[in-house]
């Protein structure tokens, strides 16, 4: 049985954990704030006092981090997992990053012959809790079989994307099309409200046909009942979107409607909405549309 190290307890990396400790893996957990730590450490977990001390303790060592930054930091810095690197061990990050930080991090951690696994998930809380997240990996395929036993208690679909890297970019791509999602049903609700047609009556209505999906499916009676909680908070959809962008324009491509929901994201940061759901982006509309949903 592999022992894994998880470092990184948020709303996500903490169900993502008990989850491989449910399925009987040993595990060592880290994290800035003790609580998490407290909670599965009481459920079975090890502590550990740095991510250094993490990595020298198992054969497979998960991050989940909020930004590029916090990654970095983590798996290079000092009393970081480089520091605690051995020859077999193997890094896997559930973080949303930057494609070029995940290469550089593997190109780094590499040169102690660690093996690295960008892998970001897409799922929600929900899907977290449930272990029925989206799994998207980049990196050696060798080191995903080996770490596949270990995904599946967290993933329902694992894929394998391609090199380092490519985990991210998958992510990215799900980002834009989340983000379509979540402003095109805000427009479309506020659109149905404003013209004087019942929202609720216009979802029903439009679900069957070519518009259905998952937001449509799952946000709109949260948004009806008033509930704008995360969920997957706004302020995490801006930082990915800007994720996107910053790509984009490294590799000089055009994204037209990504760059406008990318505005809109950045907007309810300025308008005291970043704790919100992602779905809350209505809000935004609703006040250039003069209106509300409720």
């Amino acid at each position: 049985m592999l022992k894994v190290g998880y470092i990184g307890l948020g709303l996500m990396g903490k169900s993502m954990a008990r989850n491989i400790l449910k399925a009987g893996f040993p595990l060592v957990v880290h994290n800035r704030s003790q609580q998490a730590v407290e909670e599965l450490v009481a459920e079975g977990a090890r502590p550990a006092r740095s991510p250094q001390e993490v990595a020298k303790q198992v054969d497979v060592v998960f991050t989940n981090l909020p930004d590029s930054p916090d990654v970095e930091q983590v798996a290079l810095g000092d009393a970081g997992i480089i520091e605690g690197a051995h020859r077999t061990l193997i890094y896997v990050d559930n973080s949303t990053i930057k494609p070029a930080t995940s290469r550089l991090i593997a190109e780094k951690l590499g040169g102690k012959e660690v093996a690295c696994l960008d892998a970001p998930v897409s799922g929600g809380d929900i899907g977290a809790k449930q272990g029925t997240l989206a799994v998207m990996v980049g990196g050696p395929i060798e080191a995903l079989e080996t770490v596949r036993p270990i995904l599946e208690a967290v993933g329902k679909t694992i894929t394998h994307v391609g090199e380092a890297g490519a985990g991210q970019i998958a992510k990215a791509a799900n980002q834009i099309m989340v983000a379509a999602q979540m402003v095109a049903m805000g427009e479309l609700l506020v659109f149905a409200k404003k013209a004087g047609a019942d929202p609720r009556k216009v979802v029903t209505a439009i679900q069957g046909g070519a518009a259905q999906c998952w937001t449509l499916d799952v946000k709109p009676d949260r948004l009806f009942s008033g509930n704008r909680n995360p969920g997957f908070k706004a302020y995490m959809q801006a930082k990915d979107l800007g994720i996107v962008m910053d790509t984009a324009r490294q590799y000089g491509i055009p994204l037209v409607s990504a760059s406008i929901h990318n505005q809109l994201y950045n907007a309810m940061l300025e308008m005291d909405m970043s704790e919100l759901d992602n779905s809350a982006v209505i809000g935004v509309i609703e006040s250039l549309a003069n209106t509300s949903l409720l």
